[in-house]
């Protein structure tokens, strides 16, 4: 085996075992040790804030000096800098590692610059090996560190003419079951599920993600309510896998930083009109996802309300990812721009409490 064939298998073994960290403010990270001649001393990764970068607790599994001369291979850059723990370039510089090799550069300001580092001590220094994988390992938490809270989606189901609901309220079912399983799909991979206690006081939802046979799937979301109503005793949302949190306040740039320093990455907004458009109002809205189905119902129950646009020309406009055909329903994927709506609404507060009769495509 070449060195190039080693490197590139120990990078395949390090990214399948920085998976093993947890998902969270942090990045998974894995890290494997070469010998000069190709063959694994050590590997590591990456357990959580507080603990040891995967390079370190790789190089922690080695005797004294036993990695001089050795390659490192990891998954992201080695960091540049103080936090709980030391930089991990020093930490290679000072084991003696000859060479490095990793597959994505740090997109962290504070914590880069550790490949320039490495350079500066003499260290052979390789970026971009398996780039691809692992910018798909990291997406979740490089777009959370670039947006500086989690990535939001929105979801909603209408009828053609933008309705969420009949003018009784009645809601289940607008769209159809291949649209029903498909929002479970999404659920079980977002980190965080949300709504607002109008949603839970008016639908009762138990917000899992359950299998087309109606079993809970194996990963369930972080259920999240919003709103100052209380959440009754009996509600089905206290029976989720997950206890739920509960927020009064209605700071909702507030409520994403509270949840990325729990180390949620990705969440999903199920609640309905009142808590969708206060999200699009507020400018936190990264992705829209719309179900559409061919009926009509007319009335007032719209889908989104008022968010903040008196004119044409303030519309919030979105750019169309996809157009999915889900048995007799249309599911649109659209992508915002990344503006608030208006600078008054940008603070992320808005009121949440009138309860709604909300469909959201699933119990």
């Amino acid at each position: 085996m070449t060195t190039q064939d080693a490197e590139r298998a120990a990078m395949d073994r390090a990214l399948i075992i920085a998976r093993n960290g947890p998902r969270g403010v942090n990045p998974q990270v894995g890290a494997v040790i070469l010998s000069p001649s190709g063959d694994v001393l050590a590997e590591g990764w990456h357990r959580g804030a507080g603990t040891n970068h995967a390079e370190v607790d790789a190089l922690s599994k080695l005797p004294a000096g036993g990695a001089r001369g050795a390659t490192a291979v990891v998954t992201l850059e080695p960091c540049n800098h103080r936090g709980r723990t030391g930089p991990c370039s020093e930490a290679l510089i000072a084991a003696g590692v000859a060479r490095v090799v990793y597959a994505v550069d740090d997109p962290n300001p504070a914590a880069g610059g550790g490949a320039e580092r490495l350079a500066e001590a003499g260290v052979e220094v390789v970026a971009g090996v398996e780039r691809a994988a692992g910018e798909e390992l990291l997406a979740s938490w490089s777009e959370t560190t670039r947006l500086g809270r989690p990535h939001v989606t929105v979801k909603w189901a209408q009828s053609l003419d933008g309705r969420a609901a009949a003018a009784d309220g009645t809601s289940r079912w607008i769209t159809g079951p291949d649209a029903r399983a498909d929002v479970h799909r999404r659920r079980a991979a977002a980190d965080a599920i949300v709504v607002g206690t109008g949603t839970v006081l008016a639908d009762d939802p138990s917000l899992t993600a359950r299998d087309e046979r109606g079993a809970l799937r194996d990963t369930q979301p972080q259920p999240v309510v919003i709103g100052r109503s209380e959440t009754p005793a009996d509600a089905a949302i206290r029976r989720h896998p997950k206890p739920p949190l509960f927020y009064a306040d209605h700071d909702l740039a507030g409520v994403l930083a509270d949840l990325r320093e729990r180390g949620i990455q990705r969440v999903f907004v199920e609640g309905g009109p009142t808590l969708a458009s206060a999200f699009l109002r507020a400018g936190l809205v990264d992705e829209v996802l719309a179900y559409v189905a061919p009926v009509l119902l007319g009335g007032e129950r719209l889908a989104v309300t008022d968010i903040g646009v008196t004119t044409i020309g303030a519309a919030q406009r979105l750019d169309v990812a996809s157009v999915q055909t889900l048995g007799d329903d249309l599911l649109i994927t659209l992508l915002t721009r990344g503006a608030p709506i208006s600078a008054s609404t940008s603070t992320g507060r808005a009121a949440l409490d009138p309860p709604l009769v909300d469909h959201k495509g699933a119990r």
